[in-house]
């Protein structure tokens, strides 16, 4: 019974990264560009609208620029030998022991 737990926790984290890094970065981007048309006016007329459109496209894009990087950071770093450890906020990059 021990096993079918362990498994099914695996699971779980392996779903939620899966919903996070696999449908949330590209609904993140779309978000982006929804938020870019409605700063150029083409989803709404109000001015209130345009002055958030294109702050909320730009912060959205900047969280998919980072994950992407991130992403990228943690293959190249594999293939150097590196792992990316998160004991701090920020990633750091140690060598594998």
């Amino acid at each position: 019974m021990n096993t079918l737990s362990l498994a099914f926790e695996s699971a779980w984290k392996v779903l939620l990264v899966a919903i996070v890094l696999g449908a949330g970065v590209p609904a993140l981007f779309a978000f982006g560009v929804r938020g870019f048309a409605a700063g150029e006016g083409a989803l709404t007329t109000g001015e209130s609208a345009k002055s958030w459109g294109k702050r909320v496209g730009l912060l959205c894009f900047t969280l998919v620029a980072v994950a992407v990087a991130l992403g990228l950071a943690i293959i190249i770093a594999s293939g150097f030998g590196y792992k990316v450890s998160f004991e701090h906020v920020f990633p750091t990059f140690a060598e594998k022991k």
